[in-house]
Protein backbone atom coordinates (compact mmCIF):
# COMPACT_ATOMS: atom_id res chain seq x y z
CA UNK A 1 0.00 0.00 0.00
CA UNK A 2 2.83 2.38 0.83
CA UNK A 3 4.57 1.93 -2.50
CA UNK A 4 1.35 2.23 -4.48
CA UNK A 5 0.59 5.55 -2.81
CA UNK A 6 3.72 7.14 -4.30
CA UNK A 7 2.08 9.21 -7.01
CA UNK A 8 2.81 12.55 -8.56
CA UNK A 9 0.85 15.37 -6.99
CA UNK A 10 0.27 13.70 -3.63
CA UNK A 11 0.42 10.55 -1.56
CA UNK A 12 3.44 9.29 0.26
CA UNK A 13 6.77 10.72 -0.79
CA UNK A 14 10.33 9.61 -0.28
CA UNK A 15 10.73 11.83 2.79
CA UNK A 16 7.80 10.13 4.48
CA UNK A 17 9.39 6.76 3.83
CA UNK A 18 12.62 7.95 5.44
CA UNK A 19 10.67 9.03 8.52
CA UNK A 20 8.65 5.79 8.73
CA UNK A 21 11.85 3.77 8.38
CA UNK A 22 13.52 5.80 11.12
CA UNK A 23 10.60 5.19 13.45
CA UNK A 24 11.15 1.46 12.94
CA UNK A 25 14.83 1.54 13.80
CA UNK A 26 16.45 2.10 10.40
CA UNK A 27 19.44 4.40 10.15
CA UNK A 28 21.00 5.57 6.94
CA UNK A 29 24.49 4.53 8.10
CA UNK A 30 23.33 0.92 8.31
CA UNK A 31 22.47 0.68 4.62
CA UNK A 32 24.46 1.39 1.53
CA UNK A 33 26.24 4.72 1.27
CA UNK A 34 24.00 7.44 -0.09
CA UNK A 35 24.55 7.80 -3.81
CA UNK A 36 26.08 11.11 -4.73
CA UNK A 37 24.74 13.11 -7.63
CA UNK A 38 26.94 12.65 -10.65
CA UNK A 39 29.26 15.54 -11.32
CA UNK A 40 31.62 16.28 -14.17
CA UNK A 41 35.16 15.05 -13.48
CA UNK A 42 37.36 17.70 -12.00
CA UNK A 43 41.03 18.16 -12.55
CA UNK A 44 43.17 17.51 -9.54
CA UNK A 45 43.32 20.62 -7.37
CA UNK A 46 46.42 21.81 -5.62
CA UNK A 47 46.43 20.99 -1.90
CA UNK A 48 45.13 23.93 0.15
CA UNK A 49 47.78 26.35 1.22
CA UNK A 50 48.49 26.71 4.90
CA UNK A 51 47.08 29.94 6.37
CA UNK A 52 49.48 32.81 6.76
CA UNK A 53 50.55 33.56 10.32
CA UNK A 54 47.63 35.01 12.22
CA UNK A 55 45.19 34.10 9.43
CA UNK A 56 43.92 30.69 10.51
CA UNK A 57 40.14 30.42 10.99
CA UNK A 58 40.49 30.34 14.77
CA UNK A 59 42.84 33.36 14.84
CA UNK A 60 40.66 35.46 12.54
CA UNK A 61 37.54 34.50 14.47
CA UNK A 62 39.16 35.42 17.77
CA UNK A 63 39.99 38.94 16.53
CA UNK A 64 36.48 39.65 15.28
CA UNK A 65 33.88 41.52 17.30
CA UNK A 66 30.24 40.53 17.84
CA UNK A 67 27.83 41.46 15.03
CA UNK A 68 24.89 43.79 15.62
CA UNK A 69 21.64 44.39 13.81
CA UNK A 70 23.16 47.61 12.46
CA UNK A 71 25.54 45.80 10.11
CA UNK A 72 24.83 46.98 6.54
CA UNK A 73 24.29 43.45 5.18
CA UNK A 74 21.83 42.58 7.94
CA UNK A 75 20.01 45.85 7.29
CA UNK A 76 19.97 45.24 3.52
CA UNK A 77 18.43 41.81 4.04
CA UNK A 78 15.89 43.20 6.55
CA UNK A 79 17.05 40.59 9.02
CA UNK A 80 16.42 42.56 12.20
CA UNK A 81 15.68 40.14 15.03
CA UNK A 82 17.59 37.18 13.63
CA UNK A 83 19.94 35.34 16.02
CA UNK A 84 23.29 37.13 16.00
CA UNK A 85 25.16 35.15 18.67
CA UNK A 86 27.03 33.12 16.08
CA UNK A 87 28.06 36.03 13.83
CA UNK A 88 30.96 38.45 14.04
CA UNK A 89 32.45 41.42 12.18
CA UNK A 90 36.06 42.02 11.08
CA UNK A 91 37.25 45.07 13.08
CA UNK A 92 38.60 48.23 11.47
CA UNK A 93 42.32 48.07 10.78
CA UNK A 94 42.43 44.26 10.80
CA UNK A 95 45.16 42.88 8.53
CA UNK A 96 42.82 40.34 6.89
CA UNK A 97 42.87 40.77 3.12
CA UNK A 98 41.24 38.40 0.63
CA UNK A 99 41.78 38.77 -3.11
CA UNK A 100 43.87 41.86 -2.29
CA UNK A 101 40.86 43.50 -0.68
CA UNK A 102 40.63 44.54 2.97
CA UNK A 103 37.91 42.67 4.81
CA UNK A 104 37.54 45.33 7.51
CA UNK A 105 33.84 45.66 8.33
CA UNK A 106 32.94 42.33 6.70
CA UNK A 107 30.25 40.19 8.34
CA UNK A 108 31.90 36.90 9.36
CA UNK A 109 29.83 33.70 9.19
CA UNK A 110 31.45 30.63 10.77
CA UNK A 111 31.47 27.33 8.89
CA UNK A 112 31.00 24.75 11.63
CA UNK A 113 31.46 21.00 11.37
CA UNK A 114 28.81 18.77 13.01
CA UNK A 115 31.15 18.38 15.98
CA UNK A 116 31.15 22.16 16.47
CA UNK A 117 34.73 22.54 15.24
CA UNK A 118 35.37 25.68 13.19
CA UNK A 119 36.29 24.65 9.63
CA UNK A 120 36.62 28.13 8.11
CA UNK A 121 34.73 31.41 7.84
CA UNK A 122 32.88 33.26 5.11
CA UNK A 123 33.41 37.01 4.87
CA UNK A 124 30.53 39.07 3.47
CA UNK A 125 32.18 42.30 2.36
CA UNK A 126 30.66 45.65 3.40
CA UNK A 127 28.87 47.64 0.66
CA UNK A 128 31.76 49.74 -0.68
CA UNK A 129 34.20 46.84 -0.71
CA UNK A 130 31.57 44.56 -2.24
CA UNK A 131 30.97 47.05 -5.05
CA UNK A 132 34.68 47.21 -5.86
CA UNK A 133 34.99 43.42 -5.85
CA UNK A 134 31.98 42.94 -8.11
CA UNK A 135 33.37 45.54 -10.52
CA UNK A 136 36.54 43.47 -10.77
CA UNK A 137 34.64 40.22 -11.21
CA UNK A 138 35.55 39.02 -7.72
CA UNK A 139 33.38 37.10 -5.28
CA UNK A 140 32.15 39.56 -2.64
CA UNK A 141 31.42 36.70 -0.19
CA UNK A 142 34.79 34.90 -0.15
CA UNK A 143 35.83 32.12 2.17
CA UNK A 144 39.04 32.35 4.15
CA UNK A 145 42.08 31.33 2.06
CA UNK A 146 44.06 28.33 3.22
CA UNK A 147 41.10 26.54 4.83
CA UNK A 148 38.32 24.30 3.46
CA UNK A 149 34.64 24.08 4.28
CA UNK A 150 34.89 20.29 4.78
CA UNK A 151 31.51 19.05 6.03
CA UNK A 152 30.64 22.37 7.63
CA UNK A 153 27.52 24.52 7.52
CA UNK A 154 25.88 27.21 9.64
CA UNK A 155 22.46 27.15 11.24
CA UNK A 156 20.06 29.99 11.86
CA UNK A 157 18.05 28.76 14.80
CA UNK A 158 18.37 25.36 16.44
CA UNK A 159 18.35 21.99 14.69
CA UNK A 160 15.65 19.97 16.46
CA UNK A 161 15.72 16.16 16.09
CA UNK A 162 12.78 15.13 13.90
CA UNK A 163 11.97 18.78 13.21
CA UNK A 164 11.95 21.02 10.16
CA UNK A 165 15.18 22.26 8.59
CA UNK A 166 15.20 24.62 5.62
CA UNK A 167 18.31 23.96 3.53
CA UNK A 168 19.50 27.18 1.90
CA UNK A 169 22.29 28.33 -0.38
CA UNK A 170 23.20 31.47 1.58
CA UNK A 171 22.55 33.21 4.85
CA UNK A 172 20.16 35.81 3.40
CA UNK A 173 17.72 33.08 2.37
CA UNK A 174 18.23 31.29 5.69
CA UNK A 175 17.39 34.46 7.66
CA UNK A 176 14.17 34.92 5.66
CA UNK A 177 13.09 31.31 6.23
CA UNK A 178 13.73 31.56 9.97
CA UNK A 179 11.86 34.86 10.21
CA UNK A 180 8.89 33.45 8.27
CA UNK A 181 8.54 30.18 10.18
CA UNK A 182 10.73 30.10 13.27
CA UNK A 183 12.14 26.78 12.05
CA UNK A 184 15.86 26.18 11.71
CA UNK A 185 17.52 27.18 8.44
CA UNK A 186 20.84 25.69 7.33
CA UNK A 187 23.37 27.70 5.32
CA UNK A 188 25.32 25.57 2.81
CA UNK A 189 27.66 28.32 1.52
CA UNK A 190 26.90 27.87 -2.17
CA UNK A 191 24.50 25.82 -4.26
CA UNK A 192 27.21 23.34 -5.14
CA UNK A 193 27.31 22.21 -1.49
CA UNK A 194 23.57 21.74 -0.98
CA UNK A 195 23.67 18.06 -2.00
CA UNK A 196 26.44 17.23 0.47
CA UNK A 197 24.96 19.19 3.36
CA UNK A 198 21.47 17.77 2.79
CA UNK A 199 22.88 14.24 2.67
CA UNK A 200 24.82 14.81 5.89
CA UNK A 201 21.72 16.21 7.60
CA UNK A 202 19.71 13.17 6.51
CA UNK A 203 22.38 10.82 7.83
CA UNK A 204 22.27 12.60 11.13
CA UNK A 205 18.46 12.59 11.38
CA UNK A 206 16.45 10.16 9.28
CA UNK A 207 13.12 11.55 10.53
CA UNK A 208 13.72 15.29 9.99
CA UNK A 209 11.64 17.17 7.43
CA UNK A 210 14.25 18.67 5.15
CA UNK A 211 13.03 21.48 2.88
CA UNK A 212 15.31 22.64 0.07
CA UNK A 213 14.82 26.32 -0.78
CA UNK A 214 16.38 26.90 -4.22
CA UNK A 215 16.66 30.15 -6.11
CA UNK A 216 14.63 30.41 -9.31
CA UNK A 217 16.40 28.38 -12.01
CA UNK A 218 17.70 25.70 -9.65
CA UNK A 219 14.47 23.81 -9.09
CA UNK A 220 15.36 20.76 -11.21
CA UNK A 221 18.68 20.36 -9.44
CA UNK A 222 16.86 20.68 -6.12
CA UNK A 223 14.41 17.96 -7.14
CA UNK A 224 17.25 15.57 -7.94
CA UNK A 225 18.83 16.20 -4.54
CA UNK A 226 15.46 15.89 -2.81
CA UNK A 227 14.85 12.47 -4.36
CA UNK A 228 18.28 11.32 -3.20
CA UNK A 229 17.87 12.37 0.43
CA UNK A 230 14.11 12.29 0.95
CA UNK A 231 13.47 16.04 1.12
CA UNK A 232 10.79 18.48 0.03
CA UNK A 233 11.31 21.46 -2.28
CA UNK A 234 9.88 24.95 -1.72
CA UNK A 235 9.19 26.57 -5.09
CA UNK A 236 9.23 30.31 -5.64
CA UNK A 237 6.14 31.70 -7.46
CA UNK A 238 6.08 31.10 -11.20
CA UNK A 239 7.30 33.82 -13.50
CA UNK A 240 9.98 35.24 -11.23
CA UNK A 241 13.36 36.27 -12.61
CA UNK A 242 16.38 33.99 -12.57
CA UNK A 243 18.02 33.74 -9.12
CA UNK A 244 14.99 35.28 -7.35
CA UNK A 245 15.12 33.83 -3.83
CA UNK A 246 13.20 33.52 -0.58
CA UNK A 247 14.66 36.74 0.82
CA UNK A 248 13.57 38.64 -2.30
CA UNK A 249 10.05 37.23 -1.88
CA UNK A 250 9.86 38.14 1.81
CA UNK A 251 11.06 41.70 1.19
CA UNK A 252 8.58 42.23 -1.63
CA UNK A 253 5.48 40.38 -0.44
CA UNK A 254 6.03 39.85 3.27
CA UNK A 255 6.99 36.98 5.53
CA UNK A 256 3.47 35.59 5.63
CA UNK A 257 3.64 34.96 1.88
CA UNK A 258 7.02 33.26 2.26
CA UNK A 259 5.63 31.19 5.13
CA UNK A 260 2.88 29.93 2.81
CA UNK A 261 5.45 29.02 0.16
CA UNK A 262 7.55 27.09 2.67
CA UNK A 263 4.49 25.39 4.11
CA UNK A 264 3.51 24.28 0.59
CA UNK A 265 6.89 22.63 0.00
CA UNK A 266 6.38 19.21 -1.51
CA UNK A 267 8.43 16.15 -2.17
CA UNK A 268 9.09 15.91 -5.91
CA UNK A 269 7.33 13.17 -7.77
CA UNK A 270 9.39 10.06 -8.18
CA UNK A 271 10.68 9.75 -11.75
CA UNK A 272 8.56 7.51 -13.98
CA UNK A 273 9.60 3.90 -14.13
CA UNK A 274 11.60 3.15 -17.28
CA UNK A 275 9.28 0.22 -18.05
CA UNK A 276 5.50 -0.12 -17.91
CA UNK A 277 4.49 -1.81 -14.65
CA UNK A 278 1.11 -3.06 -13.42
CA UNK A 279 0.36 -4.55 -10.00
CA UNK A 280 -1.58 -7.80 -9.97
CA UNK A 281 -3.86 -6.74 -7.12
CA UNK A 282 -4.84 -3.57 -9.02
CA UNK A 283 -6.21 -5.50 -11.99
CA UNK A 284 -10.00 -5.15 -12.41
CA UNK A 285 -12.29 -8.00 -11.44
CA UNK A 286 -13.90 -7.97 -14.88
CA UNK A 287 -11.88 -9.76 -17.55
CA UNK A 288 -11.58 -8.06 -20.92
CA UNK A 289 -11.13 -10.71 -23.61
CA UNK A 290 -8.66 -10.14 -26.44
CA UNK A 291 -9.96 -7.95 -29.25
CA UNK A 292 -10.29 -10.26 -32.24
CA UNK A 293 -9.84 -9.17 -35.83
CA UNK A 294 -10.77 -12.53 -37.31
CA UNK A 295 -12.72 -14.62 -34.83
CA UNK A 296 -10.55 -17.32 -33.31
CA UNK A 297 -7.69 -16.61 -35.71
CA UNK A 298 -6.17 -13.10 -35.50
CA UNK A 299 -6.16 -10.62 -32.62
CA UNK A 300 -6.31 -6.88 -33.23
CA UNK A 301 -3.02 -4.99 -33.28
CA UNK A 302 -0.86 -8.09 -32.90
CA UNK A 303 1.48 -9.99 -35.21
CA UNK A 304 1.30 -13.32 -36.98
CA UNK A 305 3.11 -15.56 -39.44
CA UNK A 306 1.36 -17.74 -42.00
CA UNK A 307 3.67 -20.18 -43.73
CA UNK A 308 3.56 -23.11 -46.09
CA UNK A 309 5.29 -24.86 -48.96
CA UNK A 310 5.33 -23.36 -52.42
CA UNK A 311 1.99 -23.88 -54.23
CA UNK A 312 0.26 -24.88 -50.99
CA UNK A 313 -2.29 -22.10 -51.50
CA UNK A 314 -1.06 -19.84 -48.71
CA UNK A 315 -1.33 -16.57 -50.67
CA UNK A 316 -4.82 -17.46 -51.95
CA UNK A 317 -5.80 -18.23 -48.35
CA UNK A 318 -4.42 -14.92 -47.00
CA UNK A 319 -6.05 -12.86 -49.75
CA UNK A 320 -9.40 -14.54 -49.08
CA UNK A 321 -9.16 -13.78 -45.34
CA UNK A 322 -7.93 -10.21 -45.92
CA UNK A 323 -10.71 -9.49 -48.40
CA UNK A 324 -13.27 -10.60 -45.82
CA UNK A 325 -11.78 -8.10 -43.35
CA UNK A 326 -11.91 -5.36 -45.99
CA UNK A 327 -15.58 -6.17 -46.63
CA UNK A 328 -16.49 -6.82 -43.00
CA UNK A 329 -17.91 -10.14 -44.20
CA UNK A 330 -17.99 -13.50 -42.48
CA UNK A 331 -15.05 -15.74 -43.33
CA UNK A 332 -15.10 -19.51 -42.99
CA UNK A 333 -18.06 -19.17 -40.63
CA UNK A 334 -16.19 -16.67 -38.46
CA UNK A 335 -16.86 -13.00 -37.74
CA UNK A 336 -14.44 -10.30 -38.84
CA UNK A 337 -13.79 -6.73 -37.70
CA UNK A 338 -14.13 -4.53 -40.81
CA UNK A 339 -11.36 -2.15 -41.76
CA UNK A 340 -8.82 -1.14 -44.35
CA UNK A 341 -6.31 -3.75 -45.50
CA UNK A 342 -2.83 -2.80 -46.72
CA UNK A 343 -1.21 -5.61 -48.68
CA UNK A 344 2.56 -5.28 -49.16
CA UNK A 345 2.87 -7.27 -52.39
CA UNK A 346 6.65 -7.43 -52.31
CA UNK A 347 6.87 -10.80 -54.08
CA UNK A 348 4.49 -10.38 -57.03
CA UNK A 349 2.09 -7.42 -57.24
CA UNK A 350 0.69 -8.69 -60.57
CA UNK A 351 -0.17 -12.05 -59.02
CA UNK A 352 -1.97 -10.37 -56.12
CA UNK A 353 -3.91 -8.15 -58.52
CA UNK A 354 -5.00 -11.17 -60.57
CA UNK A 355 -6.11 -13.13 -57.51
CA UNK A 356 -8.16 -10.20 -56.26
CA UNK A 357 -9.78 -9.89 -59.69
CA UNK A 358 -10.70 -13.56 -59.46
CA UNK A 359 -12.06 -13.03 -55.93
CA UNK A 360 -14.23 -10.11 -57.01
CA UNK A 361 -15.53 -11.95 -60.08
CA UNK A 362 -16.31 -15.12 -58.12
CA UNK A 363 -18.13 -13.28 -55.30
CA UNK A 364 -19.73 -10.67 -57.53
CA UNK A 365 -18.43 -7.82 -55.37
CA UNK A 366 -15.94 -4.99 -55.41
CA UNK A 367 -13.53 -4.76 -52.48
CA UNK A 368 -13.01 -1.01 -51.93
CA UNK A 369 -10.90 -1.18 -48.75
CA UNK A 370 -8.08 -3.40 -49.98
CA UNK A 371 -4.93 -1.42 -50.88
CA UNK A 372 -2.11 -3.19 -52.76
CA UNK A 373 1.32 -1.64 -52.19
CA UNK A 374 3.20 -2.46 -55.39
CA UNK A 375 6.61 -0.98 -54.49
CA UNK A 376 9.45 -3.11 -53.11
CA UNK A 377 9.71 -2.95 -49.31
CA UNK A 378 12.93 -3.49 -47.36
CA UNK A 379 12.65 -4.04 -43.60
CA UNK A 380 16.28 -5.08 -43.24
CA UNK A 381 18.51 -2.37 -44.67
CA UNK A 382 17.60 0.82 -42.82
CA UNK A 383 14.42 2.41 -41.51
CA UNK A 384 13.33 4.30 -44.63
CA UNK A 385 10.78 1.75 -45.88
CA UNK A 386 9.50 1.12 -42.36
CA UNK A 387 8.63 4.80 -41.99
CA UNK A 388 7.25 4.87 -45.53
CA UNK A 389 4.80 2.06 -44.72
CA UNK A 390 3.66 3.90 -41.59
CA UNK A 391 3.19 7.10 -43.60
CA UNK A 392 1.17 5.27 -46.28
CA UNK A 393 -1.08 3.72 -43.64
CA UNK A 394 -1.80 7.07 -42.02
CA UNK A 395 -2.45 8.77 -45.35
CA UNK A 396 -4.79 6.02 -46.50
CA UNK A 397 -6.70 6.24 -43.22
CA UNK A 398 -7.09 9.98 -43.75
CA UNK A 399 -8.20 9.59 -47.37
CA UNK A 400 -10.64 6.76 -46.74
CA UNK A 401 -11.86 7.81 -43.31
CA UNK A 402 -11.35 4.29 -42.00
CA UNK A 403 -8.87 2.55 -39.73
CA UNK A 404 -6.33 0.16 -41.20
CA UNK A 405 -6.95 -3.10 -39.35
CA UNK A 406 -4.71 -5.51 -41.23
CA UNK A 407 -1.30 -5.21 -42.89
CA UNK A 408 -0.03 -8.20 -44.88
CA UNK A 409 3.63 -8.64 -45.80
CA UNK A 410 4.04 -11.06 -48.72
CA UNK A 411 6.59 -12.53 -48.31
CA UNK A 412 9.00 -12.29 -45.39
CA UNK A 413 11.83 -13.35 -47.69
CA UNK A 414 11.22 -10.41 -50.03
CA UNK A 415 10.71 -7.97 -47.15
CA UNK A 416 14.08 -8.99 -45.69
CA UNK A 417 16.13 -9.33 -48.88
CA UNK A 418 19.84 -9.39 -48.09
CA UNK A 419 19.37 -10.67 -44.55
CA UNK A 420 20.59 -14.06 -43.40
CA UNK A 421 17.29 -15.80 -42.62
CA UNK A 422 18.96 -18.05 -40.08
CA UNK A 423 20.78 -15.30 -38.16
CA UNK A 424 19.10 -13.65 -35.22
CA UNK A 425 21.35 -10.64 -35.67
CA UNK A 426 19.80 -9.97 -39.09
CA UNK A 427 16.25 -11.16 -38.55
CA UNK A 428 16.08 -9.44 -35.17
CA UNK A 429 16.32 -6.13 -37.05
CA UNK A 430 13.49 -7.19 -39.35
CA UNK A 431 11.31 -8.23 -36.41
CA UNK A 432 12.00 -4.91 -34.69
CA UNK A 433 10.81 -3.00 -37.76
CA UNK A 434 7.84 -5.34 -38.13
CA UNK A 435 6.90 -4.47 -34.53
CA UNK A 436 7.48 -0.77 -35.19
CA UNK A 437 4.95 -0.79 -38.04
CA UNK A 438 2.47 -2.87 -36.08
CA UNK A 439 2.58 -0.69 -32.96
CA UNK A 440 2.74 2.67 -34.76
CA UNK A 441 -0.26 1.78 -36.92
CA UNK A 442 -2.11 -0.16 -34.22
CA UNK A 443 -2.91 -2.77 -36.85
CA UNK A 444 -2.44 -6.51 -37.09
CA UNK A 445 0.63 -7.35 -39.20
CA UNK A 446 0.58 -10.76 -40.88
CA UNK A 447 3.74 -12.07 -42.54
CA UNK A 448 3.51 -14.65 -45.31
CA UNK A 449 6.48 -17.03 -45.10
CA UNK A 450 7.82 -20.27 -46.53
CA UNK A 451 8.24 -23.66 -44.88
CA UNK A 452 11.70 -24.95 -44.14
CA UNK A 453 13.36 -27.82 -45.94
CA UNK A 454 12.33 -30.07 -43.06
CA UNK A 455 8.59 -29.52 -42.79
CA UNK A 456 8.53 -30.87 -39.25
CA UNK A 457 10.65 -27.92 -38.15
CA UNK A 458 8.06 -25.34 -39.14
CA UNK A 459 8.72 -22.06 -40.91
CA UNK A 460 12.03 -21.43 -42.62
CA UNK A 461 14.87 -19.60 -40.91
CA UNK A 462 15.40 -18.10 -37.46
CA UNK A 463 13.22 -19.63 -34.74
CA UNK A 464 12.96 -16.26 -32.98
CA UNK A 465 10.34 -15.19 -35.51
CA UNK A 466 7.89 -17.73 -34.11
CA UNK A 467 8.58 -16.49 -30.60
CA UNK A 468 8.00 -12.88 -31.66
CA UNK A 469 4.50 -13.33 -33.08
CA UNK A 470 1.19 -13.96 -31.37
CA UNK A 471 -0.25 -16.35 -33.94
CA UNK A 472 1.29 -18.90 -36.28
CA UNK A 473 -0.64 -20.65 -39.05
CA UNK A 474 0.65 -23.48 -41.23
CA UNK A 475 -0.87 -24.08 -44.66
CA UNK A 476 -0.48 -27.58 -46.12
CA UNK A 477 -1.58 -29.36 -49.29
CA UNK A 478 -1.95 -33.11 -49.39
CA UNK A 479 -3.81 -35.73 -51.32
CA UNK A 480 -6.58 -35.45 -48.72
CA UNK A 481 -6.98 -31.70 -49.26
CA UNK A 482 -5.69 -28.31 -48.25
CA UNK A 483 -5.66 -27.11 -44.68
CA UNK A 484 -4.61 -24.14 -42.54
CA UNK A 485 -3.76 -25.20 -38.98
CA UNK A 486 -3.28 -22.76 -36.10
CA UNK A 487 0.02 -23.95 -34.64
CA UNK A 488 0.51 -21.13 -32.12
CA UNK A 489 -2.03 -18.90 -30.41
CA UNK A 490 -0.89 -16.65 -27.59
CA UNK A 491 -4.19 -15.21 -26.33
CA UNK A 492 -6.94 -17.34 -27.85
CA UNK A 493 -7.87 -20.95 -27.17
CA UNK A 494 -7.92 -22.03 -30.82
CA UNK A 495 -4.47 -23.61 -31.10
CA UNK A 496 -4.77 -26.83 -33.09
CA UNK A 497 -7.89 -25.80 -35.01
CA UNK A 498 -7.77 -26.74 -38.68
CA UNK A 499 -9.49 -24.78 -41.44
CA UNK A 500 -10.10 -26.79 -44.60
CA UNK A 501 -10.31 -25.22 -48.04
CA UNK A 502 -9.98 -25.95 -51.72
CA UNK A 503 -9.01 -23.83 -54.69
CA UNK A 504 -11.55 -23.43 -57.48
CA UNK A 505 -10.52 -22.13 -60.87
CA UNK A 506 -11.90 -18.82 -62.14
CA UNK A 507 -11.72 -17.87 -65.83
CA UNK A 508 -10.40 -14.33 -66.22
CA UNK A 509 -9.82 -14.13 -69.98
CA UNK A 510 -7.43 -15.36 -72.61
CA UNK A 511 -3.69 -15.14 -73.12
CA UNK A 512 -2.24 -13.56 -76.25
CA UNK A 513 -1.95 -17.10 -77.63
CA UNK A 514 -5.64 -17.76 -77.11
CA UNK A 515 -5.26 -20.04 -74.10
CA UNK A 516 -7.45 -19.67 -71.04
CA UNK A 517 -6.14 -17.17 -68.48
CA UNK A 518 -7.24 -18.34 -65.05
CA UNK A 519 -6.73 -17.84 -61.37
CA UNK A 520 -8.15 -19.46 -58.26
CA UNK A 521 -10.34 -18.59 -55.32
CA UNK A 522 -10.61 -20.16 -51.88
CA UNK A 523 -13.71 -22.19 -51.13
CA UNK A 524 -14.47 -23.68 -47.71
CA UNK A 525 -14.04 -27.45 -47.48
CA UNK A 526 -13.70 -30.10 -44.83
CA UNK A 527 -10.29 -30.10 -43.23
CA UNK A 528 -8.37 -33.32 -43.85
CA UNK A 529 -7.54 -35.46 -40.87
CA UNK A 530 -4.30 -34.55 -39.18
CA UNK A 531 -1.51 -36.94 -40.21
CA UNK A 532 -0.47 -39.21 -37.37
CA UNK A 533 2.86 -40.35 -38.77
CA UNK A 534 6.11 -38.53 -39.23
CA UNK A 535 5.77 -35.43 -41.36
CA UNK A 536 7.53 -35.43 -44.69
CA UNK A 537 9.46 -32.39 -45.87
CA UNK A 538 8.83 -30.63 -49.16
CA UNK A 539 11.92 -32.26 -50.66
CA UNK A 540 11.01 -35.64 -49.20
CA UNK A 541 7.51 -35.39 -50.61
CA UNK A 542 8.91 -34.66 -54.06
CA UNK A 543 11.16 -37.72 -53.83
CA UNK A 544 8.25 -39.96 -52.82
CA UNK A 545 6.12 -38.60 -55.64
CA UNK A 546 8.93 -39.32 -58.10
CA UNK A 547 9.35 -42.87 -56.82
CA UNK A 548 5.63 -43.53 -57.21
CA UNK A 549 5.94 -42.80 -60.93
CA UNK A 550 8.87 -45.17 -61.47
CA UNK A 551 8.66 -48.86 -62.34
CA UNK A 552 9.19 -51.40 -59.60
CA UNK A 553 12.74 -52.47 -58.93
CA UNK A 554 14.29 -48.99 -59.11
CA UNK A 555 17.60 -49.07 -57.24
CA UNK A 556 18.44 -46.61 -54.46
CA UNK A 557 21.55 -45.27 -56.18
CA UNK A 558 19.48 -44.51 -59.28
Amino acid sequence: DTWRSIKSGGGVGAGTLFRVAAENGWRIREGKPLQRLQQAPRTAAEPPRSPSPGMSPAEVWARCKPATAAHPYIVAKRAAGVPLDGLRVVPDGDPLHIQAQSMAGALVVPVLRPSGELATVQCIAPPETAARMKAKGLNDKPNLPGATLQDGYFTVGELVPGGVAHVCEGIGTAWACWQATGHCAVVCFGWGRVARVAADLRRGDASARLVLVPDVGKEEAAERIAREVGAAVAYMPEGEAQNFDANDLAQRDGYDVLADVLQAAREPALPPLPLSVAFADELPDTFTPPDELVEGVLTAGDGSVLYGDSNSGKTFFVIDMAAAVARGAQWMGRNTEPGLVVYLAAESPASVRGRLQAYQKHHGVRVPNFAIVQSPIDLFDGNADTEAVIAVVRQLESQRGQKVRLIVGDTLARLSAGANENAGQDMGLVVRRFDRIRSACNAHFLLVHHSGKAAANGARGWSGIRAAVDTEIEVTDSAQGRCAEITKQRDLSTKGERIGFRLDTVMLGSTKWGAAATSCVVVAADAPDKPQGKRVSEVGGAVLEYLRTQPAGKKKRE
